[in-house]
């Protein structure tokens, strides 16, 4: 039996494996164990998976995702993310579809804090949904822009997307959040775009909301000032050289639990609550890294990801024909993958090709993200549409799926926009201090 094969039967076995609901990490592991098996033997495979798994879970730089979601967690319990909602809320409520707005403002804020879209989803969802279900928004677009507004978790800076690319690729953190910061606002503001559009068309899709005084604006801009004083401390932290990335997560998250405790919004079974909920996704999260660590040498003992490379190369479409290729695969794995799974299964393969092709590996970072964000809301996996459905379980799925729409395609010109123009990815690295 050829490596050929067996690299694609490994393959083959990953997906099957998800497909019966097995840990995407776990599946990852499994193949490339497996695999390795009946190439180099059990000895080697044992090396392997020692090894990996030693250097995974040791990184240092990792350290950055579970303060980070310890951060967000932390913000989440102790209300503060419901005061960035309520500040957007305050400021532009009252316009036509405004409260919808407001919700994709809050989630790019919260997202800031976060870095996960599923939490970003649920969090504002919370607070969000049941406010534009009193103002008879419609069903379709106030789940759809909680859907699509979770997906800016993934990224706008801290986002867990970046720094598992950062992993796999030996790219700069720092860099890679920096870069996803004017798309993450370009996204935001089509996202806002997309309500307008909306309820341009159809007004009662989303009534204006209450006129709130230029005092009470104020008033709730200030009491989300605190958590967005930290949002700034750490990622201009980063930008300034002042801190690394894993100490800015450690000051972000210090400075909040400090910020709660002062506040008298932290109690004991809260702050449980938070490191549990930290401690599973983190462990969710290393799992994924070690099942890639583990099944990458083994793509590249068969060969695979050369092969794939060659021949989309050798096809004569050009650099962008190939980005084209790339992103398309990207669209269709994301109907049946999770994100992370999809960015640590493909990265490997994909990344010799983009940077042999002389593309900027930072500014891929973020189309990659970008193009794995459109794929959490698009049928039929489309995670984050899961997510608020949890939320919001009256609402059936198929109003979900055609409330995100608009927002699929304004990720769509996002996407075209930093591929044509690829400074709106790279001038904020390219300035920041190192």
């Amino acid at each position: 039996m050829s490596d050929l094969v067996i690299g694609l039967g490994g393959l083959a076995m990953m997906f099957a494996l998800m497909v019966f609901r097995m840990p995407v990490g776990m599946a990852m592991l499994a193949a490339g164990y497996f695999g390795t098996v009946l190439i180099s033997g059990a000895r080697s495979a044992n090396a392997l998976l020692v090894t990996e798994t030693f250097s995974a879970a040791s990184n240092y730089s990792l350290t950055v995702i579970p303060l980070f979601i310890l951060m967000g967690n932390i913000a989440s319990v102790a209300g503060f993310s419901s005061r960035l909602y309520e500040a957007a809320f305050a400021w532009v409520g009252f316009l036509r579809g405004g409260l919808a707005s407001a919700s994709i403002i809050g989630c790019a804020a919260f997202a800031a804090v976060s870095g996960s879209s599923v939490a970003t989803a649920v969090t504002i969802g919370k607070v969000a949904l049941p406010e534009m279900k009193r103002f008879r928004y419609s069903d379709a677009l106030a789940t759809g822009a909680i859907a699509a507004g979770g997906t800016l978790g993934f990224l706008i800076p801290p986002s867990t997307g970046f720094v598992l690319y950062a992993i796999l690729t030996e790219e700069s953190i720092g860099q890679l959040f920096m870069a996803g910061i004017l798309p993450g606002l370009l996204l935001t503001a089509l996202f806002m775009a997309a309500v307008a559009l909306v309820t341009l068309k159809d007004p009662e899709a989303g009534p204006r909301g209450e006129w709130v005084s230029i005092s009470k604006r104020m008033r709730a801009l200030m009491r989300a000032l605190p958590l967005v004083t930290v949002i700034i401390v750490s990622i201009g932290g980063i930008y300034l050289g002042v801190f690394t990335p894993v100490e800015a997560a450690g000051v972000g998250a210090g400075l909040v639990i400090l910020m709660a405790i002062g506040m008298r919004k932290l109690d004991w079974r809260m702050l449980q609550q938070a490191v549990s909920d930290t401690v599973g996704t983190t462990a969710m999260l290393y799992l994924i890294v070690i099942g890639a660590s583990v099944l990458n040498p083994f793509l590249a003992l068969t060969h695979v990801p050369a092969m794939l490379g060659e021949a989309m190369t050798s096809a004569g479409l050009g650099p962008y024909g190939v980005l084209l290729l790339i992103i398309i695969a990207y669209l269709v794995l994301g109907m049946f993958m999770d994100g992370l799974a999809m960015l640590v299964v493909t990265i490997p393969i994909f990344f010799p090709i983009i940077t042999g092709l002389g593309f900027d590996p930072i500014w891929f970072g973020v189309v990659a993200v970008i193009v794995i964000e459109m794929g959490m809301i698009t049928p039929p996996v489309g995670l984050n549409v899961f997510v608020v459905k949890s939320v919001a379980q009256d609402v059936p799925m198929a109003t979900i799926f055609r409330g995100v729409i608009p927002f699929w395609i304004a990720m769509a010109v996002c996407l075209l926009a930093v591929i044509v123009f690829p400074q709106i990815a790279l001038t904020i690295p390219s300035a920041m201090f190192r």
